[in-house]
């Protein structure tokens, strides 16, 4: 880096970590730290910064998965694996366009269809129609995950002539009908994957995966039931604790039958 600064504005209304986090997330997109990503010591003398906004910015982008950041050896251009801070209603396009990777889907089915448990979610009767799409989603090369999803035909039909090799539901959906999910929740639990799935994915039989199951709405009213299978070695998930979102951590009891008691 030259040593030169003069990215942030200092007069400027927003904080100095949130400037030099944008400036450093743009520069990552252009591929511009893939050989080596600056030490905080360069960080520091090229932005005129202290330690701690340094810290603040890097620790920012290491949530959103751009960055590793390891003891003793310092921050890397992490390119292979993803990290979703919970407690959003995350997309994985977003989350793998932003770590710098190619997003695309290969889609393995996209039909209108019924099923009584996606409708029971939705909440529904259990022989409405509904839109289903199913796709292998990728980051470059690779499979990293396999969602399956169901929204309301009443709302949804015009995406069943859409192209989801390489864009995001939400944004189709909200060309379609005006209307964006901004609200919900969300299950990860882990488990083995079927044989199909593991073939898919390119995984062995003893790795196991995440399965995401995700309920969205839009004014409280349910939009979509979505199960996501995804592999354990390229995702992770973090509580961010400086972002404001409230995350939990929630036992599931395990109601046992006769024969266990």
């Amino acid at each position: 880096m030259s040593p030169a600064a003069g990215a942030l504005d200092r007069s400027g209304s927003a904080p100095l970590w949130a400037q030099l986090e944008a400036d450093l997330r743009g520069r990552l997109h252009t591929g511009e730290f893939d050989e080596r990503f600056p030490t905080d010591h360069e960080l520091m003398e090229y932005y005129r910064v202290s330690r701690h906004t340094v810290r603040h910015a890097v620790a920012k982008l290491g949530a959103d998965g751009l960055l590793q950041r390891r003891r003793g050896v310092g921050s890397a251009v992490d390119r292979h694996s993803f990290e979703q801070s919970l407690g959003s209603l995350y997309s994985l396009f977003r989350v793998v366009e932003a770590s710098g990777a190619t997003q695309r889907s290969y889609v393995l089915a996209l039909t209108s269809t019924t099923d009584a448990e996606a409708a029971a979610h939705l909440g529904l009767e259990p022989d409405a129609d509904l839109v289903h799409l199913a796709r292998i989603r990728y980051a470059d090369d690779e499979p990293l995950a396999i969602d399956r999803l169901w929204l309301p035909q009443s709302i949804a039909e015009a995406l069943l002539h859409v192209d989801f090799t390489h864009t995001a539901l939400y944004d189709e959906l909200e060309l379609a009908t005006g209307r964006r999910p901004s609200s919900g929740w969300e299950r990860i639990t882990p488990l083995m994957a079927t044989p199909d799935d593991r073939q898919r994915l390119g995984i062995d039989a003893d790795q196991a995966v995440f399965c995401l199951q995700r309920l969205a709405c839009v004014d409280s009213e349910p939009v979509e039931w979505r199960v996501t299978t995804i592999r354990g070695d390229r995702f992770s998930f973090i509580a961010d604790w400086t972002s404001g979102q409230a995350s939990s951590l929630q036992l599931t009891a395990h109601r046992r039958d006769d024969s266990e008691r």
